[in-house]
């Protein structure tokens, strides 16, 4: 099973709406295929497996064990049921991870093989299979996406400089998408050179750069492995990112930006058309929009492709109606990346998931833009593990995500950092990369 969970991962960021499936097919503890689900739309895991299995050991099929990290599926869907084709190959014994929470398997598929007369033996590493696969469980048992809140801050939790200001630390040469860029590197040709992406933005007075070379490539990684990512007006108009991967290899996410009044410009690297994009807006409901309404928007770049328009309403929750309309869309996860605002809405709400932060702790900013407060909010993101107010440092509920270079707890003062009077949450794990230390949260 250890094995299936391996094979599985490697088909992260390719497989959503579908989940990460791996399956190992063993005669008598000799593995004699194995394969996993590589893209939505293509064969599964179990349909791999048998493939791979050389024709002289064909035979040796309907005496093995097939072991697969999610119930095989009973249903048509893009491909066939895999549980017919465990029956027809006549495999006798399947050992199954954890269930599939998708409401046309959700136990169907195991049904099926018993009702054939295989063995089925379920709950084998089930909470690992389960995490494995937590996008997927959130969106088909939550009925939203899972979120991933993002954020890079200074030493005394700022998020940016304040005005005019220039920073303190070794922030120049480093580079960040997520903040902006420091005096001496505005140039895409400076920040090419670099190997930091060409992210444009200006070099606007009182924006630093916060996280160094290392930590955007790790964040460039986080993209990959997400359907889509999300900015807010202010971040949009402030750092013109891309929002695209190109410091990692794999799949671009789905760009998505709040802009309620369509204000901006036509210009920005989000309108470039290379990548689907989504502008949540109060004013209009298209698929496929064109540029018009955007200031600076001119009649040839009309038509642009990859552009969507989804409306929301005045009169709800902007955090609320983005997630039901990322579930309507089948928009299984989502990377958070600022600003400020829309993160802490996220966070206050209790709509989150995953936070990942980013310190720099070689940079100071002063009177800068305070970074968001992780504590929780109505609850309609789970439990979380909390610290009262005046109880800094004593740690309450965690969970670990098993991050590379993860070693002890931090006890981390947060509230001291972020403000007082708020539920705020310890660090269940962390890693450092040369001047910063990322800590991961989960909102359990």
């Amino acid at each position: 099973m250890r094995r299936c969970l391996e094979l599985a991962r490697l088909g992260g960021g390719y497989t959503a709406p579908n989940p990460m499936v791996g399956a190992v097919l063993v005669h008598e503890d000799r593995i004699i295929g194995e394969g996993y689900h590589r893209i939505y739309g293509q064969a599964h895991a179990e349909v791999n497996c048998v493939n791979a299995v050389a024709a002289e050991d064909v035979p040796l099929i309907s005496r093995s064990t097939l072991y697969v990290s999610l119930e095989p599926c009973a249903h048509f869907g893009k491909t066939p049921p895999c549980a017919d084709l465990i029956i027809r190959m006549q495999i006798p014994k399947v050992v199954v991870g954890c269930r599939d929470p998708f409401p046309q398997v959700n136990g169907k598929g195991i049904e099926k093989l018993l009702a054939a007369g295989v063995e089925v033996k379920v709950g084998v590493l089930e909470a690992e299979c389960v995490e494995l696969n937590r996008r997927f469980f959130t969106f088909n048992t939550l009925h939203r996406p899972y979120i991933v809140l993002k954020w890079a801050q200074s030493a005394n939790g700022r998020i940016a400089g304040a005005p005019g200001f220039g920073g303190v630390g070794p922030a120049a040469g480093l580079g960040s998408e997520g903040r902006g860029v420091a005096a001496g590197l505005g140039s895409e040709a400076g920040r090419a050179a670099a190997g930091l992406g060409s992210e444009a933005g200006g070099a606007a007075a009182g924006r630093v750069l916060i996280s160094n070379e290392y930590t955007n490539r790790l964040v460039h990684k986080w993209r990959s492995e997400e359907a889509a990512i999300l900015v807010g007006t202010r971040t949009a108009l402030a750092d013109d990112p891309s929002l695209t991967v190109r410091l990692w290899s794999g799949p671009d996410p789905i760009r998505l930006v709040i802009d309620k009044e369509l204000t901006l410009p036509a210009s920005l690297k989000l309108f470039d058309g290379g990548v689907r994009t989504i502008v949540f807006n109060m004013l209009r409901h298209e698929e496929g929009g064109e540029l018009k309404g955007h200031k600076g928007a001119e009649p040839a770049a009309e038509g642009r492709n990859n552009l969507s328009y989804y409306q929301l309403a005045n009169d709800s929750s902007l955090v609320h109606q983005v997630c039901q309309a990322l579930y309507q869309l089948k928009i299984q996860s989502v990377l958070i990346e600022g600003g400020a605002r829309l993160l802490q809405s996220f966070i206050d709400e209790g709509y989150w998931d995953e936070a990942r932060v980013i310190t720099n702790n070689e940079l100071e900013l002063p009177g800068g833009l305070p970074a968001p407060v992780l504590g929780w909010g109505n609850g309609a993101g789970g439990e979380v593990g909390t610290m009262g107010p005046g109880s800094a440092g004593r740690e309450v509920g965690a969970r670990a995500l098993g991050s590379a270079g993860s070693g002890r707890e931090i006890g981390a003062r947060d509230g001291e950092v972020a403000g007082k009077n708020r539920n705020v949450l310890l660090p269940i794990s962390h890693e450092f990369l040369f001047s910063d230390t990322i800590r991961y949260y989960k909102n359990l």
